[in-house]
């Protein structure tokens, strides 16, 4: 007795050759619309799935196979007798094999003028209908959603090898597959800034060899549509596969040098902080000025360059190691260069602003947090000076400079800094003397110390850290105030002879 066949698909990709195969093993081949013309043109010997309906296809194709025939014979258990009988008797013989994808929403929304009426259209009923029956029916039929299973099918047929764990693997596979496509259905019609429900769904991009350690397993997922600007659409040109590592520290140097757009910059990052920030009239200065930062952290350090590489700026980058250099293009001296080394990740990604509309979302033991991104880009025009020495025009560019570098470094964070370098970076300290502490002393050996100021994340909450600054040196500080002492820190910044300047805006980052 011939087996039954559903097959009804957007994506055609293979389904002529996978339905011949079929029909070679005893398959009889039911189709729809243009997958049965594709069939019928292909020289497959399919019928319609109105010779079983008796019902005609209608509303412009949206109801089709949403009929009691197609879905009794999907979901009649050929185990219970009563099922049995109850198709038999109403003349509906079972299906056994349904072979389906869906209408491309996806691809619809990615278009950039779609209309809403256009991207609803593409929202499919019949086949995740049809889809879901059959996998719910898993024991009994086959599910085939992914046209890359189709000779896995062949082989495992073939091989008498189509037993239950592989029928419960194709049904999982299914539900994760409708999961995702409504959960990106409800993601463009959600309006709400935080829903009731927060459907999210990823896609695999790479399997890891380990996580942020090597007994931890790791994958790397990203957005069915990723925004322009993220590591989901680098282009690695060279060097062994990114690891866990790898991937966070790149998003981060990504998001630090987003902050300065309008000059060549160079960011060095290690382990989540910048090591070093610098910024010029051209990428071979501000390499060096990044690099001089901290040329001890920089090496195995991550590298964020906003401009093309040129070949001088290569040079001095291969004379050390580095894991990761990204950049919006290298020229091909450049690229030559740093590709003498076997290692190396050299990547390229169009360089543009961070999406305002995206959230951060952070996983905790059962749950999620989810904020919207800290994009707030400070300049000095904002800041409120509270003391009574005024900061130069110089200091307060050095001081804006500053709050946008603190904002990426863990707190408890404290950087100094001139107007276009790092000189040193305090991060993650449990209290805030102690990154001050760090960050002035990394920086007080610097040629250029003494135009340097300070900028923390996060009010003072006793006037500790500005004595310490302004005894080794520091001539201005800026930090957001909001401390029930903010007055102590004022008082002692007026007493040693250095400007306080307050921005007005925290810039944790746990």
């Amino acid at each position: 007795m011939k087996k039954l066949a559903l097959l009804s698909v957007s994506d055609k990709t293979g389904i002529v050759d996978f339905a011949k195969q079929l029909e070679e093993r005893d398959y009889e081949v039911v189709s729809t619309g243009g997958t049965l013309k594709a069939l019928l043109d292909g020289g497959v010997d399919a019928i319609s799935v109105e010779k079983i309906t008796n019902f005609d296809e209608m509303l412009d194709g949206r109801v089709k196979t949403l009929h009691p025939r197609i879905h009794a014979g999907i979901l009649a258990r050929r185990d219970n007798e009563t099922h049995m009988k109850q198709i038999a008797a109403q003349g509906i013989d079972p299906i056994d094999l349904v072979c389906v994808n869906l209408y491309p929403f996806k691809e619809t929304i990615e278009k950039p003028d779609v209309t809403d009426e256009e991207a609803i259209e593409n929202i499919d009923i019949g086949g995740p209908s049809m889809l879901r029956a059959a996998a719910k029916n898993s024991q009994d039929v086959i599910v085939i959603t992914d046209v890359n299973d189709y000779s896995e099918f062949i082989k495992r047929y073939d091989a008498n090898e189509l037993d239950a764990a592989y029928h419960r693997h194709l049904a999982a596979k299914v539900f994760r597959h409708t999961a995702a496509y409504d959960a990106l259905i409800a993601q463009y019609l959600t309006k709400e800034e935080f829903p009731e429900k927060l459907t999210l769904t990823y896609e695999k991009v790479q399997d890891m060899r380990y996580g942020e350690n090597s007994h931890q397993k790791a994958a790397y997922y990203s957005e069915p549509i990723p925004e322009k600007y993220s590591l989901a659409n680098a282009k690695q040109l060279h060097g062994k596969e990114l690891s866990y590592n790898n991937v966070r520290d790149a998003d981060a140097a990504l998001r630090i040098i987003a902050e300065f757009p309008d000059q060549p910059a160079v960011v060095a990052l290690k382990h989540m902080n910048p090591c070093g920030i610098g910024t010029a009239d051209d990428l071979l200065t501000a390499w060096n000025l990044a690099y001089e930062s901290d040329p001890i952290s920089i090496f195995g350090g991550i590298i964020a360059l906003n401009r093309e590489v040129d070949l001088a700026t290569a040079e001095k980058m291969h004379a050390i190691f580095l894991e990761i250099v990204i950049a919006p293009s290298f020229t091909d001296e450049a690229y030559d260069v740093l590709a003498k080394k076997k290692n190396i990740r050299l990547l390229t990604l169009p360089f543009g602003p961070i999406d305002k509309t995206g959230k951060d979302e952070v996983s905790v033991l059962g749950g999620m947090l989810v904020q919207d991104r800290d994009l707030l880009h400070e300049a000095s025009a904002n800041f409120k000076v509270v003391s009574k020495v005024q900061p130069t025009a110089e200091q307060l560019k050095a001081l804006a400079f500053g709050q946008n570098a603190v904002k990426h470094v863990k707190s408890n964070a404290i950087v100094v800094t001139t107007a276009n370098q790092t000189l040193g970076v305090g991060a993650g300290q449990p209290n805030r003397i102690d990154s001050t502490k760090i960050a002035v002393e990394k920086a007080e050996s610097k040629p250029n110390f003494a135009n340097a100021v300070l900028a923390s994340d996060a009010f003072f909450p006793m006037d500790d850290c500005v004595e310490f600054a302004a005894k080794h040196g520091i001539k201005a500080i800026v930090e957001p105030g909001g401390s029930i002492k903010d007055q102590d820190s004022i008082a002692k910044a007026d007493e040693l002879g250095i400007a306080l300047v307050f921005s007005g805006a925290r810039h944790f980052k746990h």
